[in-house]
């Protein structure tokens, strides 16, 4: 059974997915070999089930590099939001999730980077893109002050712990402290001591009691004896300030021998921080962009007005990307208008884009399918707007030159990158071309070579043949 047939069994048996929803899915997951070859990791596609905890594994596919991080298939497999809550969260909310930890249907832990896959504005599946972090699950807590055989008792009571999901996977990138049936702080992790050093513990915490490591007054007998000892995670989130920085803090009863009691803190100083930025910015600055935004419009208009008073065709085809090319910047003026800060979400510049070039190149005998995946990210309005014109010419000549000859094509917009340096490809399954003979004096070439160069400080490469056409943006994210 081919994957198409696979994906429309699995969904007519355990969703109530659409024809229209499934063939979506099915279109996406005809790039999900591209992905993994760019990710360098295991790929997936899931879609959520009747039960709103259960998703289904419905594609898959491994690089060829053999970093995969399974032995077998997993198609048709159940991920439950126990193990996998990153992917049952894009599921529900259609939020991507980054670095989210996750366990695997073959017991190892994995990161997770998670994108929603929309059909008329409804999440209809999740690609997943995961990474093998088990060893650096080890090797990030630490365990002390005990005899080497407390030591190794205790910590293979905690790795059950995690294995068996008393500690939540997604939370171990915060900091954790395990303290025991006396109160007393027997397993922390690095971002634990990180936390307590920036706010003034100059020693090691190792050992120390909770009720001097308790951030939000509470102490240890008044924790442990308002559970009544079953394992409940703490219903509401408490919310503290100390000093400069912001926490939230769970608790969880454990019903280990020697382990009692699991604190995680979470670090939403940043949040914080970025709350009040936006909240000192002026209003006059949104107000200034939708203005511009507002004449560039009008200029796009009177260039169509222009466009159909041309007899000659030459024209018209270079009025028409001219207006391409004014809405592409109009697009980071619409959406500073809405907001005060002046970083942009690259994934809706593009989304804006895609959706201009629909409208202005429409053709009924051609169907021309867009696809963005990726993660998004944020960067200033200057090299945004330098972004939504390389990614309008790309788009534009896919449609000129990629499916010159063809009734139908895909386009791949992929978003990787970490937190310096981002990667932008485009890619069609268009008839190619040889790069050796491309045509330097293309003025859309000349812009995407001048702004990646000028504007951007990135490099630009090309790969063409008889398959398609991958373009590739690398960049770093702060001058």
């Amino acid at each position: 059974m081919n994957n198409s047939a696979t994906i429309y069994a699995l969904c007519k048996k355990y969703t109530d997915l659409t024809d229209l929803d499934i063939k979506k899915v099915m279109e996406v997951s005809k790039s999900l070999e591209i992905m993994a070859e760019f990710y360098e990791s295991d790929v997936f596609i899931d879609v959520m089930s009747r039960d709103n905890d259960i998703a289904i594994v419905v594609c898959e596919a491994k690089p060829s590099s053999g970093k995969s991080v399974y032995n077998s298939s997993v198609v048709g497999e159940k991920a439950l939001r126990k193990n996998e809550p990153g992917a049952l969260r894009t599921l529900k909310t259609g939020v991507p999730s980054r670095d989210i930890r996750a366990m695997t249907q073959e017991d190892r832990f994995v990161k997770q980077k998670v994108f929603p896959i929309t059909n008329e504005k409804k999440v209809v599946g999740v690609i997943i893109v995961e990474k093998d972090i088990s060893d650096e699950i080890k090797e990030e807590f630490s365990i002390g002050n005990l005899s080497p055989l407390k030591q190794k008792n205790i910590s293979h009571q905690f790795m059950t712990a995690i294995n068996s999901n008393q500690i939540i996977n997604n939370n171990l990138g915060d900091a954790i402290l395990i303290f025991d049936k006396e109160g007393f702080l027997r397993i922390k992790n690095v971002k634990a001591d990180t936390y307590y050093s920036n706010i003034g513990y100059m020693d090691d915490i190792q050992g120390i009691h909770y009720d001097n490591l308790s951030l939000d007054n509470t102490t240890f007998d008044q924790v442990v004896y308002s559970y009544d000892g079953n394992i409940v995670e703490q219903s509401e989130k408490n919310e503290v300030k100390v000093g400069k920085y912001y926490f939230v803090i769970k608790k969880i009863i454990m019903k280990e021998r020697d382990l009692k009691l699991a604190m995680i803190i979470s670090d939403i100083t940043e949040i914080k921080n970025k709350e009040a930025e936006i909240i000192s910015k002026s209003v006059a600055i949104r107000e200034i962009h939708h203005r511009v935004k507002n004449n560039l419009q009008t200029v796009a208009s009177l260039l169509r007005i222009q466009s159909r008073r041309c007899t000659s065709e030459e024209a018209k085809i270079n009025l028409q990307e001219s207006v391409s090319r004014i809405l592409a910047i109009a697009a980071t003026h619409e959406i500073l208008s809405k907001q005060i800060s002046d970083l942009i979400s690259i994934t809706n510049v593009i989304n804006s884009i895609m959706l201009n070039i629909k409208r202005c190149f429409n053709n009924a005998s051609k169907q021309i399918e867009i696809n963005l995946v990726g993660e998004d990210f944020y960067i200033d309005s200057d090299r945004a707007t330098a972004i939504a014109l390389i990614i309008n010419e790309l788009i534009q000549n896919c449609y000129d030159h990629a499916f010159e000859d063809m009734t139908e094509g895909e386009i791949e917009i992929l978003i990787e990158g970490d937190e310096d340096y981002k990667i932008i490809a485009v890619i069609d399954n268009g008839k190619g071309f040889n790069v050796e003979e491309e045509n330097i004096d293309s003025l859309g070439l000349s812009i995407v070579k001048s702004y990646v160069k000028d504007k951007l400080i990135g490099n630009i490469n090309i790969y063409s043949d008889g398959k398609g056409t991958k373009v590739i943006l690398d960049f770093p994210l702060f001058k």
